[in-house]
């Protein structure tokens, strides 16, 4: 019996980690840095898109692969025709990424 139980306890905790371990994926406070291709560097901010009420489920990995991708993956001009996040960032669901104006709330100068 007591195997048993061993055995349940370590598969609850693993469980528990394959469904909430990839919340952690990118520490509270920090950043996921991309390469743009054409564009300055993107910092994306989990938080802000967690305030909005989005989970990382809806875009991973739906829209995006849960490993790193290589520089120069992403680039304005698929955004622009609905692709990454242009899925999103289409002027409806939330600011265009073709919107100039907003440029400045994903792209951050290299400091």
């Amino acid at each position: 019996m007591g195997k048993k139980i061993l055995v349940l306890t370590v598969a609850v905790i693993i469980s528990i980690f394959l469904v909430y371990g990839m919340v952690f994926a990118t520490a509270p406070g920090k950043n996921v840095v991309f390469e743009v291709k054409g564009a300055d560097k993107v910092a994306f901010d989990g938080k802000t898109h967690a305030d909005k009420g989005l989970k990382c489920n809806d875009c991973h990995t739906k829209v995006f692969p849960m490993k790193k991708s290589a520089p120069g993956t992403y680039s304005m001009e698929k955004m622009n025709k609905g692709e990454n996040c242009g899925i999103c960032h289409n002027g409806k669901k939330a600011f265009s990424t073709s919107d100039k104006a907003s440029c400045v709330k994903c792209h951050k100068k290299p400091s």
